[in-house]
């Protein structure tokens, strides 16, 4: 069992894939913050908007 892991640890391909989910979460976490701020900055512009218009 230890040689198993010590061949999956030295392995390379494995590094790309855990590379790609640590990017992929900072990603989600960058958009999800985004979305978050937009959108409830826009719920205000829309409600500016619509008593402007009535």
């Amino acid at each position: 069992m230890t040689d198993f892991l010590c061949r999956i640890w030295r392995q390379e391909d494995g590094q790309d894939v855990a590379e790609y989910a640590v990017m992929l979460a900072v990603i989600l976490v960058i958009a999800i913050g985004t979305i978050r701020l937009i959108g409830s900055h826009a719920g205000n512009v829309f409600a500016n908007v619509g008593s402007a218009i009535q």
